[in-house]
């Protein structure tokens, strides 16, 4: 099938001008949740012929409209909030209809709402380019900056960079529009918390800025669309302190039209702070205004002096989406205090200043979050360009959707990033988030893509040169790790899936669409970056980047929006070289490509004889999951197709044979093929070192010499080379080469070979070749990246004692990356059977032994987490045990009872870090070996089914049930981090449950759903409650359809909106249905229970495998549910979704029901009609 690029986009026309400028003036009323603004918009006409100004608008209700200080002619405006009702008593099945009314809202690009329409007599003069009129068109463009801005040379930049657009824009005379307007209740575009009685959260409140137009316009009236980009005036006028706000007698934005009599609003006696259960120390906390671009001053309101404006410039022109505020008694944290003083010297005055704002008493946390960004500041800086900005803020708020929202030099981010000095586990992730956001300002606000297909070039060098900070911060070997475990994944993903150019214009369809983007779209920049740096000696890709950053800067790249083919053309200008053919396969192309590899010496001719074969046309369709069946679905309605398979895959490939005397030679060879076959030269005599190495590494170990005979000392670099002597061997259960393999070893004529060596190809490569090489190359190679190919080779064969002494030797050898160990961890479990005596299970609990416990004593000693690389393989030998199977696919209760005893002899009192993600790994681990018994054919639990060991093994399973239920409630009068405690015990529970080793007790997962519940840890309890199969209990349906529904956390509403779509994909997809089969009575009262028929089989596995299966078992499931589609309808009819939320609930509508274009008339019968006489 075709992709995307087979059908070209229309293209839609042009509103017909451009604004160059915009003033909003908002006046925030935080306890009624409304405002009153007005807006200013210069606008430059395209021609004299425009009639229309065509803006976005929503929830306003407009109140004034002047065109240059007259009244509009008319402005029709539909607001699509008020639209989104049927005026009767509509159903499910009526979904289409209102679908119908908001189409052109719910596009990628949405349709105007606002019209306003130029009188007749309205001219519009063209202007000489010379003149001075023309020239103050641009100053307009520049707009305020004659109050001069914070760096004194913003305006100067302004107008170089827009000098470009503005020859062609300042033709026409410019027009003011000034439009007024109020919100009564603002449903969308900002968040206000902690202002209801019931939330005890500090008040606040900010922006919901979006990914996707949509968000700005529910704010002010704007050009709210993908390039319509113009310098800000921004003032926000606000109550002066959470006092000020709350004892306010009377509303000023409400009683100028409430009734139109100057009503009192709700609740306004006077005590509104008490009534609130605000202290006297909260209504004292003055209120902080935070806002995109600088700020230019705060003044006192004249009239009211519990109210002040504060005002910000931008000069910098940006997205109506890219402008930000936040609210709120923010406490304030200089984060350039931890700049190095060295970087402070090197950057001088061009060192930018990073502002922190946090919620009281969140200082301390906020510091430890965000230690790295003055230092990825100053590196973006020095490396790329210049800051596009005067200043960078990250604001920490409550209830945001995403982790981290980007809008112009201020990053509104999730509380939850939040970790104090005693937790470690999220340093590296929520390091990378932050750092994102800030390379974001460079590659995603101050730039963006031209069209949407061009979003992966803005998404893909953000996050490129945010893993270049991080391979700063957290080393190469992190870098290389995590770049082969992103291609691995990618690799999965990318099946029957479009292209990264085509997934572009689907981004809005599902979540999971950018989420992919973001993992390949960086991988295929690092392959870029390796390919230019080997061809031609470019600087590779960051030369590249910097030059596209300076290009916006100077205003060669028009309106700073970049597209595929611009990047394109720069990287061939500057990398000297043609890739078409790269973008052709890496960015046009879908899937990724898979090689199997085969060689062979030739003694004869002395080469190595190689075979690269392309199978990627060979993979398998994915089946249908769960957590992507959304998405599954909403691509097959809107005609997203996968993009072709490409057959052949071509670039070039290094080769890297490290022969007998250990010297690596290097071959670059040319992949043009399908099948690709050539010839290596040896450049090596024909002599094998590994004896002498085993030898060597013997005598060593025994204390004595080993003799050097001419050439014989090769050996450099040898890891893995511990547990050597003679007892320790005895002690670990060691084992070692026979003599047959060391034979055969030493008529190698080389020691390992390396495909793809500089990490070129985001590819599965299948190589053949002996273990003992992958063994060479796990000992000898400094790669991470083959390090981790040989231990994955090692875990995927079978069980052998020679396989675990090498992985445990890996374990054991601190000198590994940690990576590599916890993988050679995880790896030991899948070589401990019974039949090799369970060696892979004893090295695992000898290692965690000599690292973590006395002396030959099982007793852990004391926590100590101040080594990481020491606290991760903690973590990872408890897991790898978990693994454990016995021939029945049972865990042995040694196993058990050794993770029992981690947890209860779990000592922490001597640890300066928290242990609660270490004691979550060990409830999972103890979860997973409890439910590894096959559940019983009823589903229920009854101890007769437990294990054969009769009682004493029914009262340890108890006992294990005990101590998880044990942390639960120590988590409820101590919370842990997140929750995760709670987090991990109910997340056991559902395992227990689904195996049958535990009974099910609704109870224990919804009194976590109930509001005022950590966010995290509420929905993970729907969630458990949905993969139960609960979303078929009525009631519970309900209650999770009203909290999706009437939430006020747009947090709570967007998760619950996923955790639908991963609860329809379980019906869908036959998880919570029972096994198809039937039963068949025989004439003596036997009944033999045998599979369905082939048709019931076939539609099982239709479900299974096909869209159209998988949605034809699930309307046959939920089409009769009268309780479901009453309270979907709720849903949609309430008011305090989004417009966005409302489309994805329209969505599965279209999903679950055929629509039906009817209507439900009600009389009242009988009716009695009067006739009156009006003529005369």
């Amino acid at each position: 099938m075709g992709g995307l690029t087979d059908v070209p986009s229309p293209q839609a026309p042009g509103p017909g001008f451009t604004v160059s400028h915009q003033k909003v003036e908002l006046d925030i009323d935080l306890l009624s949740c409304s405002l009153r603004g007005r807006t200013d918009l210069t606008i430059n006409p395209h021609s004299k012929e425009l009639r229309t100004l065509r803006l976005n608008c929503r929830q306003c209700e407009i109140k004034l409209i002047n065109i240059n200080g007259r009244p509009a002619a008319s402005a029709p405006y539909l607001d699509p909030y008020k639209r989104a009702t049927l005026p009767w008593n509509a159903s499910v099945h009526q979904y289409h209809m209102l679908r119908r009314k908001l189409e052109g809202q719910l596009k990628d690009s949405p349709e105007e709402e606002l019209v306003v329409n130029l009188s007749k007599n309205f001219r519009i003069d063209e202007l000489d380019p010379f003149s001075a009129e023309a020239q103050n068109v641009l100053v307009t463009r520049i707009g305020a900056t004659k109050r001069e801005s914070v760096d004194g040379n913003s305006a100067v930049d302004l107008a170089q960079g827009a000098r470009t657009g503005m020859e062609q824009t300042a033709r026409f005379s410019s027009i003011i529009l000034h439009i007024e307007y109020l919100i009564k209740k603002v449903r969308d575009g900002i968040h206000f918390v902690g202002w209801e009685k019931k939330d005890l959260r500090y008040p606040h409140a900010y922006s919901t800025n979006s990914f996707e137009p949509g968000s700005a316009c529910c704010i002010f009236p704007c050009l709210d669309d993908r390039t319509s980009r113009c310098t800000w005036e921004i003032s926000i006028k606000c109550s002066k302190s959470i006092g000020d706000a709350v004892n306010r007698l009377q509303s000023p934005t409400l009683s100028n039209y409430a009734n139109g009599k100057g009503a009192v609003s709700n609740g306004s006696n006077g005590d509104d702070g008490h009534r609130l259960g605000f202290s006297e120390e909260d209504r004292a906390l003055d209120l902080t205004v935070i806002c995109t671009g600088d700020m230019t001053d705060e003044v006192v309101d004249p009239m009211d002096p519990t109210k002040k404006t504060t005002s910000f410039i931008s000069t910098t022109p940006l997205l109506a989406r890219h402008i930000g505020f936040a609210i709120g008694p923010f406490e304030y944290v200089d984060l350039t205090e931890f700049r190095e003083s060295d970087e402070d010297e090197k950057l001088g005055e061009s060192a930018v200043t990073v502002h922190g704002f946090c919620l009281p008493g969140r200082v301390d946390e906020t510091k430890n979050t965000c230690l790295p960004l003055a230092k990825a500041i100053d590196f973006f800086t020095l490396t790329y360009g210049s800051y596009p900005f005067t200043n960078f803020k990250l604001c920490f708020v409550d209830d945001v959707t995403s982790e981290i929202v980007s809008t112009g030099s201020l990053s509104i981010c999730s509380t939850q990033l939040l970790f104090p000095e005693e937790i470690i586990e999220p340093i590296e992730q929520v390091s990378r988030t932050l750092v994102h956001s800030l390379a974001s300002q460079w590659m995603g606000i101050n730039i963006v893509p031209k069209e949407p297909a061009d979003t992966w070039v803005v998404v893909g060098i953000a996050y490129f040169i945010t893993d270049i900070f991080m391979k700063k911060l957290a080393g190469n070997n992190d870098y290389r790790f995590r770049q082969r475990q992103a291609s691995d994944r990618v690799s999965d993903l990318d099946i029957s899936r479009p292209s990264l150019y085509d997934t572009g214009r689907i981004l809005s369809l599902d979540p999971s669409e950018l989420e992919f983007m973001a993992k390949k779209a960086p991988l295929v920049l690092f392959i870029l970056d390796r390919r230019l740096t080997k061809a031609g000696g470019s600087s590779g890709l960051s030369r590249i980047i910097s030059r596209l950053f300076l290009n916006a800067k100077v205003g060669e790249m028009a309106n700073s929006a970049i597209s595929t083919a611009y990047f394109t053309k720069t990287c061939e200008k500057l990398g000297h070289t043609k890739l078409d053919v790269f973008f052709t396969q890496w960015v046009y192309g879908a899937g990724c490509p898979r090689f199997r590899v085969s060689q062979r010496f030739n003694k004869k001719k002395l080469v190595v004889e190689m075979i690269i074969q392309q199978f990627q046309h060979e993979t398998i369709d994915r089946d249908i999951e769960k957590n992507t069946f959304l998405r599954d679905v909403k691509e097959d309605i809107r005609g997203v197709f996968a993009g072709p398979i490409q057959p052949i895959f071509t670039g070039p490939m290094t080769i890297r044979i490290h022969e007998a005397d250990g010297t690596p030679y290097e071959h670059i060879i040319e992949i043009k093929d399908a099948t690709t076959k050539f010839d290596i030269p040896y450049n090596t005599k024909y002599k094998r070192l590994k004896r002498s190495r085993r030898q060597k590494e013997r005598t060593a170990a025994a204390g004595m010499e080993f003799p050097i005979d001419g050439n014989d000392d090769v050996l450099l670099y040898c890891l893995g080379d511990i547990l050597q002597s003679d007892e320790e061997i005895r002690d670990w259960r060691l084992a070692e080469w026979t003599k047959e393999d060391e034979e055969r070893m030493n008529q190698e004529s080389y020691e390992w070979i390396r495909m793809d060596a500089d990490f070129e190809w985001i590819c599965k490569m299948n190589i053949q070749m002996p273990g003992y090489m992958f063994l060479s190359q796990l000992q000898q190679d400094r790669d991470v990246v083959a390090q981790l190919e040989s231990v994955e080779f090692m875990a995927g064969q079978r069980e052998n004692p020679l396989v675990s002494t090498i992985l445990v030797r890996t374990l054991m050898d601190r000198r590994y990356f940690h990576g590599i160990r916890t993988a050679a961890a995880a790896a030991l479990a899948k070589h401990s059977k019974e039949e090799n005596n369970w060696i892979g299970l004893y090295h695992l609990e000898k290692a965690f032994q000599e690292f973590f416990c006395f002396p030959n004593s099982p007793m852990p000693r004391s926590n100590n987490f101040s080594d990481r690389t020491a606290y991760y393989i903690q973590c990872a030998i408890p897991k790898a045990i978990a693994k454990v199977r016995d021939i029945d696919g049972k865990a042995p209760l040694r196993i058990k009872k050794f993770l029992l005893d981690k947890l209860r002899l779990n000592d922490n009192s001597d640890n300066p870090f928290s242990d609660s993600h270490y004691i979550a790994v060990l409830i999972t681990a103890l979860a997973e070996t409890l439910a590894s018994r096959p559940a019983p054919a009823d589903h229920t639990f009854d101890d007769m089914n437990m294990d054969d060991d009769g009682g004493d093994d029914i009262i340890f399973h108890n006992e294990c049930l005990d101590m998880i239920d044990r942390y639960r409630r120590m988590d409820e009068l101590v919370p842990s981090y997140h929750n995760i405690l709670s987090t991990t015990a109910l997340n056991s529970k559902l395992q227990l449950i689904k195996a049958g080793a535990t009974p099910l007790n609704t109870i224990d997962f919804l009194q976590y759903t109930s509001d005022g519940t950590y966010d995290i840890l509420r929905l993970n309890a729907f969630t458990n409650m949905m993969e139960l199969g609960m979303i078929k209990n009525n009631a519970i349906l309900g209650w999770f359809l009203c909290v999706l529904s009437t939430d006020p956390s747009p947090y709570i509403r967007e998760n619950m909106l996923h955790i639908f779509g991963k609860a329809l994909g379980f019906i869908a997809i036959g998880e919570t249905s029972p096994a198809v089969s039937v039963e068949i009575a025989q004439p003596d009262g036997l009944i033999i229970e045998q599979d369905a028929s082939t048709e019931a089989r076939k539609a099982d596995l239709a479900r299974k495998q096909t869209v159209a299966g998988a949605l034809k078992a699930l309307r046959v499931e939920m089409d009769n549910n009268e309780v479901l589609k009453e309270k979907l309808w709720n849903a949609i009819s309430s008011p305090t979704i989004s417009l966005r939320e409302l489309g994805q609930l329209l969505d599965i509508c279209e999903m679950l029901y055929t629509p039906e274009s009817s209507m439900i008339v009600v009389l009242k019968y009988p009716r009695y009609w009067k006739c009156t006489k009006t003529g005369r």
